[in-house]
């Protein structure tokens, strides 16, 4: 996984382990920071254990990576993302159509000037940029001045900062799309150190629902991502590899549900 600092992952993490030893199996966890580099040395030191099976998050990875998964004759399931790549397990969702929607319910709410603010910059963020941009193209509101990205690590105190940076953009921005939940939950708490309205003056989403997104005053409209069911689907379509069996269904779309909230 990316990361244990996100509770995107913790979520994840939790149903893995609870199916995989209700299997019999013990998980052993490494953290690639979102490094290419960093995570073909994690598999290599992990194929030496000779491990029944692998689970990888997400699609994008270095090719000497994609080559150890596909020679070592380990069963790998993908999470997080789905594909119907030939060959390939995966269980996840469309993080582009999810954001797609999430800008579809901002235009329907008469909002034109409509930012996305990315940090981390990860693949997934990079997915959510594209439905938001794809989204905007199509009615017509795209401008590149709307794109707040940052590399750095996402977190609350960014959300902040960030808010408090396009708040002030020209022309004035009236919906801002932030590419995590934490981000977002930083950006309503500077609203209210400024007096800054949300929704009247401006609306503020997020995205995977995080925890106490529902407890932000206002609460916060997000997309919300079925992490825990991601890790279950998953796991049971490892367990069934490693037992040898066939796996008809290889790539499970999950879904994801928009949640309306006071914060548009």
């Amino acid at each position: 996984i990316p990361t244990l600092s996100n509770a995107t992952f913790v979520d994840l993490l939790e149903a893995i382990q609870r199916a995989l030893r209700g299997g019999g199996y013990q998980s052993v966890i490494g953290v690639t920071h979102y490094d290419f580099g960093e995570a073909e040395t994690l598999l290599r030191e992990q194929l030496l254990h000779r491990p029944a099976g692998l689970m990888v998050t997400g699609l994008q990875r270095n090719e000497a990576t994609r080559m150890l998964i596909a020679q070592s004759g380990v069963p790998c399931v993908h999470l997080m993302d789905v594909s119907n790549t030939p060959g390939l397990y995966c269980v996840g969702c469309s993080q582009a159509d999810g954001a797609a929607e999430l800008t579809r319910y901002l235009l329907s709410q008469g909002r034109r000037r409509i930012a996305f603010a990315g940090a981390q910059l990860d693949p997934r963020t990079m997915q959510r940029l594209e439905g938001w941009r794809r989204t905007l193209l199509e009615a017509r509101c795209y401008d590149t001045t709307l794109e707040w990205l940052n590399p750095a690590t996402s977190s609350i105190a960014m959300g902040g900062r960030m808010f408090e940076q396009i708040i002030g953009q020209q022309p004035a921005i009236d919906a801002i799309f932030f590419c995590n939940d934490d981000l977002a939950q930083g950006a309503l708490m500077a609203a209210l150190r400024m007096g800054v309205p949300v929704p009247q003056r401006i609306a503020v989403a997020g995205f995977n629902d995080l925890t106490g997104s529902d407890q932000m005053l206002p609460t916060l409209t997000t997309v919300r991502t079925p992490r825990s069911q991601i890790g279950h689907a998953a796991s049971a379509m490892l367990l069934a590899l490693m037992k040898g069996k066939t796996v008809t269904n290889r790539c499970i779309d999950l879904g994801y549900e928009l949640v309306v909230r006071g914060s548009t």
